[in-house]
């Protein structure tokens, strides 16, 4: 296998890809004959419960970069065209591969350099934090797209609870590491488990929520159940899924695909149109559910919410 099992971009963003992507786009107002079997393969349903104490966005969202007047895709395509290796490198199968995930007495283990470190369970979690709407561009080093209505909280919120001491500079991820759950994780695709990080400034910023719902309902399987990372100005492989564990820390803390290609993911990703990939364009992008190609936005249009963190930075050095 190579170094690198990111689809190229040549090969996904095919026929074949935007045609299925443009019919399961339309697939929550079509008939289940329309989106039922495409491309061979069953779109998983993934009804979930309503969140419990869900929060829309509030009325200056849009001038805080919370939502965008962009169409959102549908819950059909959010949650059958995914990428989460540790159950599939086919983004068709993810969503029936992880279908009977389990995320009963799920742990979050939050500690490091704090003042004080602590457990939550997921009742923990949805007491503490209500669930807040966030409507994201997504956009994938892959160069596709999505636009999705998450529900999450504030990473700041969590970290002010555990009061993170000075010397704290970063904050660690990591996924959930159960190949009897995880099934892939029995494959050396990647190595295991997940793992991402922020610098501490971007943890902080507003944008950036830890996910546990989607369109008003509980985070499925496919797309990162129990809770997970968006940062939206980012590339889509720094939204690491199912984590169990986050570390404040004093150093860079690892990122799975720069230890997995470090000559073409970095540990920052910011989106930079710019800034090639070194085998594709990042200039335009394959909006799921569209026929043509955009142009791709800096730091995925977030760049009044968050060029300041990267001020003198070179942005041509590191994703």
């Amino acid at each position: 296998m190579p170094a690198d099992p990111i689809t190229p971009r040549e090969l996904y963003l095919n026929r074949r890809t935007w045609l299925r992507g443009g019919l399961i786009a339309a697939g929550m107002g079509a008939t289940a004959l329309v989106y039922q079997r495409l491309n061979g393969v069953d779109l998983v349903v993934s009804e979930q419960p309503a969140l419990e104490g869900f929060v829309p966005v509030p009325p200056d969202g849009l001038a805080r970069g919370f939502t965008t007047t962009e169409p959102t895709n549908s819950l059909a395509a959010i949650t059958n065209y995914n990428n989460f290796y540790e159950f599939s490198t086919d983004k068709d199968g993810v969503a029936a591969a992880a279908k009977d995930f389990d995320t009963t007495g799920w742990k979050l283990e939050v500690g490091g350099l704090v003042t004080k470190p602590r457990t939550y369970d997921l009742d923990d979690l949805r007491r503490r934090f209500p669930p807040e709407e966030r409507i994201y561009r997504m956009r994938c080093v892959e160069a596709w797209s999505m636009v999705i209505p998450w529900a999450g909280f504030p990473i700041a919120s969590l970290l002010a609870e555990v009061q993170p001491l000075s010397s704290a500079k970063y904050v660690a991820f990591e996924t959930l590491h159960d190949p009897a759950r995880m099934p892939n994780q029995k494959r050396a695709v990647l190595p295991w488990p997940y793992v991402e990080g922020l610098r501490m400034d971007e943890a902080m910023n507003p944008l950036a929520i830890l996910a546990t719902g989607l369109y008003g309902q509980h985070l499925p399987p496919q797309d990162g159940a129990p809770i997970r990372l968006v940062v939206p100005w980012k590339y889509g492989f720094k939204g690491i899924k199912s984590i169990v564990k986050i570390t404040l820390t004093d150093r860079q803390p690892p990122s799975t695909w720069n230890i997995q290609a470090p000559g073409e993911y970095g540990f920052y990703a910011n989106v930079n149109p710019t800034h090639d990939h070194p085998r594709w364009s990042q200039a335009t992008e394959q909006r799921l559910g569209e026929s043509g190609r955009r142009d791709t936005l800096m730091f995925n249009g977030y760049a009044d919410q968050v060029a300041h963190l990267y001020a003198g930075q070179d942005l041509h050095v590191d994703y």
